[in-house]
């Protein structure tokens, strides 16, 4: 378990990102908030993304925007709906069709702390959107990964976006994975359980398949739009409600800060990443808390690979 007392490590994405021509890199939810800025670093030093997104006109916005900053930017969009399997299945065989090879994938998308709701497919939506979906994404992405390991001088990656809200498990002593019981508890539990959920898949990937650096990292407290729904919540209380948004928001680290982790982890020397499943911000090794676990992780595993069975993948 990592030290509470770990420093941060020094990283400047301008200096610190290798050249990455070659590479080829697929990153959920780019059109805004961490997974733009992470497209932003990421272009400066050549790489080619794929950005999957739901939405075609806001990821061509993002897209156009970039590439006015950096000109040479090989950005391209992939539509992607998180919250339909039909959805990241039709896209992984988009991607595939486009690409042959896999260098870094980064499980960035997410939603946080929204009212109760399902998936197409029946699943708690934070679980489905967070977890279940990228769960499978990266399943049928994995043959792809796989084959660029192999090919000389590759460094392949996946980098789940988790939380410091995994610790939220404590209050639901671990996963809240049915999706009737789920609805019982508060969005921030839920929310909770995506987090932990995307540490154990992390954890998951780097035990079964050692060509690959696999971990999860913690951005921060960000002012993203993740913070949308919370704040909704808190300004529907009158005057203390709005006292308590404004020193919420306040507290927030910039964008631009938040991106730092998941980059150090894709890009930092692997060595260092290898040496642990969940980063704090930059690059400080932490070992999840009480329920992750590899007893947890395999179970989750074993879940996941269930439902998705049951739909067909």
């Amino acid at each position: 378990m990592g030290s509470w007392f770990s420093s941060s490590k020094s990283f400047v994405p301008e200096t610190d990102i290798p050249d990455l021509s070659g590479k080829v890199v697929l990153i959920t939810g780019g059109n805004t908030g961490l997974g733009k800025e992470t497209i932003r670093q990421l272009i400066k030093h050549n790489s080619k993304i794929f950005l999957a997104a739901r939405t075609r006109s806001k990821a061509e916005e993002t897209i156009n925007e970039l590439k006015r900053e950096v000109p040479k930017a090989s950005i391209e969009y992939l539509e992607l709906d998180l919250t339909s399997l039909k959805s990241v299945a039709a896209a992984a065989e988009n991607f595939n069709s486009r690409s042959d090879r896999l260098d870094i994938l980064f499980n960035n998308a997410g939603i946080m702390n929204v009212p109760y709701g399902l998936t197409q497919e029946g699943y708690e939506i934070q679980l489905g959107t967070n977890h279940i979906g990228h769960a499978l994404l990266t399943k049928l992405l994995l043959p792809s990964l796989l084959r660029t390991a192999e090919s000389s001088n590759s460094d392949v990656r996946i980098i789940n976006l988790s939380s410091a809200a995994h610790n939220f498990a404590y209050f639901s002593w671990g996963l809240v994975l049915d999706t009737a019981r789920s609805y019982y508890w508060p969005t921030n539990i839920r929310y909770g359980t995506t987090k932990l959920a995307n540490m154990l898949h992390a954890l998951s990937l780097a035990q079964r398949y050692p060509q690959i650096t696999a971990t999860s990292v913690h951005p921060g407290t960000i002012d993203t739009q993740l913070f949308d729904a919370t704040s909704t919540q808190w300004l529907k209380i009158p005057v203390v409600g709005t006292l308590i948004n404004s020193i919420m928001r306040s507290t927030l680290s910039p964008v631009a800060s938040g991106a730092k982790n998941q980059l150090w982890a894709a890009t930092a020397p692997k060595q260092e990443v290898r040496q642990g499943y969940y980063f704090e911000p930059v690059g400080v090794k932490k070992g999840g808390g009480l329920f992750a676990t590899a007893e947890q992780a395999n179970m989750l595993w074993d879940w996941t690979e269930a439902e998705l069975k049951k739909h067909g993948y």
